[in-house]
């Protein structure tokens, strides 16, 4: 059995939660998520609280019950707070930008780089070289930043590309004479 998914998600105040069919749908100030549950789990609403449990107990019902759990505590989390990433730029005339729908990037290629910015999420250059991301669904978010990511990793030598806050970056020592 999985200690994970034996756990009921607390639904924070704010938080409305509403069920259909095997479809749960999370509303919240940060916007409103939907999580179509395995046939194999059933969830109960009660005052404060979801739980999930397996109709029958198989192989893939214990697997996937911690995971369907996981996902709707944040479903809750990204409704009511938001979850965010930061990036950093490093090179030398390396800078961001916002404008309009599109995230504007000089990366040290001959020509701009135009990343389109979905829906659900915000994008907000606080320096040149500062990106935050954030929104209500973390897979979304963790996806646009690994894409903005590998449009220029941070290579080894010099440090430069664009990285994660807080990432440490493997230096290597260049060619000796």
């Amino acid at each position: 059995m999985s200690r994970i998914g034996r756990k009921p998600v607390q639904v924070p105040a704010g938080v409305s939660v509403a069920m259909d069919g095997q479809t749960i749908k999370v509303k919240g100030k940060k916007g409103e998520l939907t999580l179509k549950l395995l046939d194999d789990l059933v969830a109960k609403i009660e005052k404060d609280k979801v739980a999930l449990t397996p109709k029958t107990v198989s192989k893939r019902s214990k697997m996937m019950w911690g995971l369907q759990r996981s996902l709707l505590a944040n479903m809750m989390t990204g409704v009511s707070n938001g979850f965010q990433r930061s990036l950093e730029i490093n090179g030398v005339g390396f800078r961001a930008a916002v404008a309009g729908k599109e995230l504007q990037l000089q990366l040290g290629f001959s020509h701009e780089v135009k990343f389109p910015i979905p829906a659900g999420i915000e994008i907000k250059a606080e320096k040149p070289t500062l990106l935050h991301i954030s929104g209500a669904d973390r897979q979304l978010v963790g996806q646009v930043a690994a894409e903005i990511r590998s449009l220029r990793r941070p290579e080894p030598y010099k440090g430069k590309g664009i990285k994660y806050a807080g990432e440490a970056i493997r230096r290597k020592e260049g060619k000796k004479k």
